[in-house]
């Protein structure tokens, strides 16, 4: 199902700028009992994505209208939300008169299963590299060109996700999640100001560590920092909170932390429906 500026259609214009550059910006979002879960940050950090790329923010009442007509039906389901800057004609100069484009789609919940996250995932190291940007750090652009290759490296099954490092060797995120390590009863995030995208979940992993009073440090963190740390997770709007029990030849309990995160997480997600 999809919603094209309102209007059920899904043909995008071949001259958008989103199709002919990634010039635009998208949130992925869950939805349960037919409402989306946290739109009121994605719309936030969506702004914060606009005011970045220069694209004018659309009407945020008319983003949650169209959301909500779209997942009204849904008992389970991912709202996919792309926003571009319009069409502008070839070449890289910004168009004299923005005309955003926004797109809705509703897609199938994926196969990604609970036991996940009460036993943990297994993640492997890519090679793929993040370049480091700060211009681009944090927001959620189209360009995923680096995410894309970096899953390209493997086919099997038994690992559900992979963990990239900056180009100064420096972890920074899954190809699809935010990372979390745990060591010594502290609470480990790297800071995203270089590259990676700061996801909705890891903005209330952070607020549910301030209420704990748990120490939190956001910080540059290393191969081997990931590899000792007493319990690793990744997170996102899709999958919540989710242990990593193996990475490479490392193998990690799910830890106290962890499950309380996840608690915590769970309660705050039941209480937007």
């Amino acid at each position: 199902m999809f919603l094209l500026n309102g209007e059920h259609r899904h043909c995008v214009d071949v001259s958008d700028r989103g199709f002919q550059y990634g010039d635009g910006l998208f949130e992925t979002i869950e939805v349960l009992q037919g409402k989306p879960l946290f739109f009121d940050r994605h719309l936030k950090r969506l702004a914060t994505g606009c005011r970045r790329l220069l694209i004018p923010m659309p009407d945020c009442s008319l983003l949650e209208a169209e959301a909500r007509q779209l997942s009204l039906a849904a008992d389970r389901a991912v709202l996919k939300l792309i926003v571009t800057r319009g069409s502008g004609g070839r070449g890289y100069r910004l168009p004299d008169q923005i005309l955003p484009t926004r797109l809705f789609s509703l897609h199938p919940y994926p196969d990604y299963p609970q036991q996940f996250q009460i036993d943990g995932i297994t993640a492997r190291f890519c090679r793929q590299r993040l370049a480091m940007n700060p211009s681009l750090a944090g927001i959620k652009h189209m360009n995923r060109l680096e995410q894309i290759l970096a899953r390209a490296e493997w086919q099997d099954q038994a690992i559900q996700e992979g963990l990239m490092l900056d180009t100064q060797d420096n972890v920074v995120e899954g190809t699809m999640s935010n990372l979390f390590i745990v060591k010594a009863g502290s609470l480990y995030t790297p800071p995203l100001l270089q590259c990676g995208v700061a996801g909705i979940v890891r903005e209330l992993i952070i607020e549910f560590a301030q209420r704990l009073k748990l120490p939190l440090v956001e910080q540059s963190i290393e191969q081997a920092a990931v590899l000792q740390a007493d319990e690793v997770f990744v997170s996102n709007s899709v999958i919540g909170i989710c242990p990593i029990k193996r990475l490479e030849t490392q193998d990690f309990s799910v830890g106290v932390i962890t499950r309380r995160l996840q608690d915590l997480f769970n309660t705050a997600r039941m209480a937007e429906v």
